[in-house]
């Protein structure tokens, strides 16, 4: 069968090259063309990748604004693109911005599609739900909580496991030992504390000064910021100066590993930081008015991904549109080594690796569409 995927974001190349994987074993004869990145042009062929997302990644409402008419162009592009390859499915990977559209153009022309990671709709902008009812032929969900969510909405979605933890599974022999990343970066013997302060320039802006006037409170450890590669180091270094902090960019994962404990912004992160078993402590600034609104806007009751899978607060959530960093301090010292609140949360991780599931999840997400798509065949047939 034929396959058209389309992922806008490194996480989402991240993920579909694990559902292309996974998408070859259970149908050995599958065809593929995709927009995403390079980690799906090395599960699906280079010759494959139609747009590499580096090219369509518009992030915040200014770029956006800005690239209008390229985004506008880009659509056509896509969507012309995928009348040409006339696939089996187009199967949409998060991005709900470009895909959601992609979603009611698919529909409009009689393309079965399937969203793999839904849009985070039971936090905000949930009038996208009505979109994906009408839209969608088959949700796949990688968050438990999210079943009885969707099912209230009269969506009965899949769930099969989250693939975060597959692509965890398949780094973590390669991590380092703690000797070793010291060694590399030229860190002392102190624990490390992984300052993992978010992804786009705003979350920088606003998150790692805290971090580093908390770490001024805790000589005995050393901190160490985790960048991303896509942003240039001098934007982190106008907010280190002075501080002692060390920076390390393109290693989330490793700092991770050999840390002690870490503090993180919202998002992904804070499920990555818990599945790989370091105690955490979550802030996020943001401007006053949205801290007060927040009970009305947000749609769920935390932003963390480990509390909303647990269902309860386990990671502490500190929100906050000023530079106080007393509670931060307070939360750091409780799960750092002989911290009160260490063992209880190390608890909560394991049972949270039971909720979230074992590896293997892209795979079994890849034999339950094709088993979709098989299945729609023989009734077409009949």
């Amino acid at each position: 069968m034929k396959y058209y995927l389309i992922a806008g974001e490194p996480s989402g190349d991240l993920h579909g090259a694990n559902l292309i994987g996974g998408l070859r074993n259970a149908d050995p004869a599958a065809e593929f063309r995709f927009w995403g990145g390079d980690r799906m042009a090395e599960a699906g062929g280079r010759e494959n990748l139609r747009k590499h997302y580096r090219e369509t990644s518009f992030f915040g409402i200014v770029q956006v604004l800005r690239n209008l008419r390229t985004i506008k162009r880009q659509m056509r592009e896509c969507q012309a693109d995928v009348a040409a390859f006339a696939p089996d499915v187009l199967i949409l990977v998060d991005y709900p911005g470009f895909n959601m559209k992609m979603a009611r153009w698919a529909k409009e022309h009689g393309i079965r599609t399937f969203y793999y990671i839904a849009p985070k709709v039971w936090a905000w902008r949930e009038w996208r739900v009505k979109a994906i009812r009408r839209y969608v032929d088959r949700l796949f969900i990688i968050f438990p909580f999210e079943c009885e969510y969707f099912r209230r909405k009269g969506i009965e979605p899949i769930f099969e496991g989250n693939p975060l933890v597959d692509a965890l599974e398949a780094r973590r022999e390669t991590l380092p030992t703690a000797e070793e990343f010291r060694r590399r970066h030229g860190l002392d013997e102190r624990p490390i504390v992984a300052l993992v302060a978010g992804s786009r320039r705003g979350e920088i802006r606003d998150n790692l000064p805290l971090m580093a006037r908390l770490s001024e409170r805790f000589p005995g450890h050393q901190f160490v910021v985790t960048a991303v590669p896509w942003l240039e180091r001098s934007l982190y270094e106008q907010y280190m100066a002075g501080s002692g902090l060390r920076y390390v960019c393109d290693e989330t994962y490793e700092t991770l590993h050999v840390a002690e404990a870490a503090v993180v912004t919202s998002g992904t992160a804070t499920l990555e930081t818990a599945l790989l078993g370091i105690p955490e402590v979550v802030v996020y600034r943001t401007l006053w008015f949205q801290v007060k609104l927040q009970p009305y806007v947000l749609k769920v009751p935390w932003v963390s991904l480990v509390n909303l899978n647990l269902g309860r607060e386990a990671v502490t959530e500190i929100i906050q549109s000023d530079l106080s960093v007393d509670r931060a301090e307070r939360e750091l010292r409780a799960i750092v080594a002989g911290g009160a609140k260490r063992g209880r949360m190390l608890a909560d991780f394991d049972e949270l690796r039971a909720v979230i599931g074992g590896p293997g999840a892209s795979e079994r997400f890849a034999r339950r569409m094709v088993e979709e798509l098989s299945n729609e065949k023989l009734k077409m047939k009949n």
